[in-house]
């Protein structure tokens, strides 16, 4: 084993035994520490940046961008062929499914003019598949890989012209449990998925040739251990049109504000059991608010590490994600999130998807989702009528 993997390993071994204190200490950190080191990292992000002078939602292509989200894919491809056989490959990123829940998303009555637009033009309510997952590459035990979760939502029943031609009737929305993307840029990114490959992941934080030890900070934040997938908050961590000429971030902040507590001897898929224990006793809601952009510089479209400041633009809630009660069984949740495919261009124009990250991900995530259904037999699918399930 090379002196970087053990380096790393090491690493990753001292996180491990943070996350099983992590419970005690994280409720009083969070109440005292947690905003002034984020304010504090932000400022440091923020200070080296210079002024693009762009517009409000106006983007601007990094140098050899289409080249670079070509590479990403293909390094993530070669990721997913190595470490999976065929039949039992999984996505290289948002890996260990937690549950694949029926929902209803409610677009709220009465938004004032400039929040309706796309799905949020008029009171409505779509039908909903929702993911829950654990961050990847692997779906190790989830108290080894728990501290950002990700979800992603996709509504049904959406009419119009639609940004990829694969699906006619979704809109899907994406985001992680953390403010900020754990990369600024695709020339970033790129470096990091070459580490993931070599098994060196948090090498690519602390490499002194490229060091982003900001970066490492604002996603040692927000790495907790989880209770639940359904107490976390979920940012989307990059920009989205709200109508022409206006970029939104956006969130989904779990309503209920009660937490439950981490087993002291986790199963391996505690927090599996955690959605379909709680789904089977109630609903749940999450409140989706969007924050608008507000300053081009101090809310940047193409640098996914700075943090949209909420003093220029607070978040208002637009709409309610309803998860109905259910059961969750374990081989239909598994089968259908074979057969779904989210991506952040799944969607209208309106919410057209902005900055280079996200461009990106729409080859990227293409060419994952092909991969993973060609390697498993199934198929890429989407309701065949608008609002039906199957």
């Amino acid at each position: 084993m090379s002196a970087g993997r053990r380096l790393n390993d090491a690493v990753l071994g001292g996180v491990l035994l943070e996350r099983r204190i992590d419970p005690y200490v994280r409720p009083l950190f969070d109440r005292t520490l947690l905003r002034p080191v984020q304010a504090a990292v932000q400022w440091c992000i923020n200070v080296r940046r210079r002024d693009e002078h762009l517009g409000l939602a106006e983007e601007r292509a990094v140098p050899g961008e289409a080249a670079l989200a070509e590479a990403i894919a293909q390094q993530m491809a070669r990721f997913v062929r190595r470490q999976y056989r065929p039949g039992e490959s999984q996505r290289a990123g948002n890996t260990k499914t937690y549950g694949v829940v029926h929902a209803e998303f409610t677009v709220r009555d009465g938004l004032p003019a400039r929040l309706r637009h796309g799905v949020f033009r008029a009171p409505a309510t779509y039908r909903a598949w929702v993911r829950f997952a654990g961050p990847g590459p692997l779906a190790p035990p989830d108290i080894k890989d728990n501290g950002i979760l990700s979800i992603g939502v996709k509504l049904l029943g959406v009419g119009g012209e639609k940004l990829l031609d694969d699906e006619r009737w979704t809109q899907d929305f994406t985001g992680i449990s953390a403010p900020a993307f754990t990369t600024p840029d695709v020339v970033e990114n790129l470096r990091l998925q070459q580490h993931v490959f070599a098994g060196t992941p948090v090498l690519y934080f602390l490499d002194p040739r490229h060091p982003h030890l900001c970066d490492m900070i604002m996603q040692g934040l927000y790495a907790k251990t989880r209770s639940s997938p359904l107490e976390a908050r979920y940012w989307s961590c990059t920009p989205y049109l709200l109508g022409a000429g206006q970029a939104m971030q956006y969130s989904f902040v779990p309503r209920d504000g009660t937490r439950s507590r981490v087993p002291w001897h986790p199963p391996d898929d505690y927090l599996r059991q955690a959605l379909a224990a709680a789904l089977r006793e109630r609903d749940v809601y999450f409140d989706f608010l969007v924050q608008v952009q507000s300053d081009a510089h101090r809310m940047p479209v193409e640098n996914a590490s700075v943090v949209w400041p909420e003093r220029l633009s607070p978040f208002v809630p637009v709409a309610t994600l309803r998860l109905l009660r259910q059961e969750c069984d374990p081989a239909d949740q598994f089968a259908r999130a074979d057969r779904l495919s989210f991506n952040p261009w799944h969607a209208v124009p309106e919410h057209r998807p902005l900055g280079n990250q996200n461009r990106a991900r729409r080859t990227i995530y293409l060419q994952l989702a092909r991969l993973r259904q060609a390697m498993n037999g199934t198929p890429h699918q989407e309701p065949e009528e608008p609002g039906e399930e199957e």
